[in-house]
């Protein structure tokens, strides 16, 4: 049996990896999802094509009262600063209303997007295949192109319209995150909550450069020995 090789001659597998992922931000409440899902990609030497939405710029604002710049390479330099990494891997930003951009083709070849944290505005409109901007556009070029979309709403409570809306992206081949953390790994901070469900997105395209302390079966054999008691 012979491996299937890319183009340039290099194993498949190895050309996929390769391959850039795009990371979406919404104007959902959370931008520490995105902020430090960006800095373990870049650490671990990841190429990024990042878009924001406009709903974006406002958030930054709310939440950290930080001015998000429009231009792209003002904004490189602001992502990687909030993501303490002057350097190391490779980001590209795109503004949101940029649909001629790279990203919005599906000869574009990409490993896939993630959506972090998605709104639920984005997810209704995803699931209407509707694209008024860029994010929206690369979204659905995923789902076209059969790639994978990884979605994590940060909403609560979630009304049946959610649900609908969630349940038909996932219907259409999307991966839904939600962020909700676990605690058996002894979360001490905040960044360690948050970390988890960066690590758990990420797993979804088989990326793990996220220092997590996976479940082990401790605490069942732990349990067993206490109902034996």
């Amino acid at each position: 049996m012979v491996d299937s090789v890319s183009v340039d001659g290099s194993p498949a597998s190895t050309a996929a990896a390769s391959l850039p992922l795009i990371l979406g931000v919404t104007g959902a409440s959370g931008l520490i999802y995105a902020v430090r899902a960006l800095k373990f990609l870049l650490a671990a030497d990841y190429t990024i094509e990042l878009v924001a939405s406009k709903s974006t710029y406002l958030v930054w604002q709310a939440e950290e009262n930080i001015r998000m710049p429009l231009e792209a390479m003002q904004q490189e330099q602001f992502w990687r600063q909030q993501a303490e990494m002057p350097s190391g891997g490779k980001l590209h930003c795109h503004p949101w209303g940029d649909v001629g951009a790279t990203i919005a083709s599906g000869s574009f070849r990409t490993r896939g997007m993630l959506i972090m944290p998605c709104s639920m505005s984005t997810v209704g409109k995803l699931a209407a295949g509707l694209s008024s901007d860029l994010l929206e556009r690369a979204a659905d070029v995923q789902l076209k192109e059969g790639r994978k979309l990884v979605i994590v709403p940060r909403e609560t409570p979630f009304s049946l319209i959610h649900l609908r809306n969630l349940t038909t992206l996932a219907e259409a081949g999307a991966r839904i995150v939600p962020a909700i953390p676990a605690w058996y790994h002894h979360p001490q901070t905040i960044e360690d909550l948050v970390d988890f469900v960066v690590a758990r997105a990420l797993d979804q395209f088989d990326i793990t450069c996220v220092p997590l302390k996976r479940w082990q079966g401790h605490l069942t054999a732990e349990a067993s020995r206490e109902q034996a008691e």
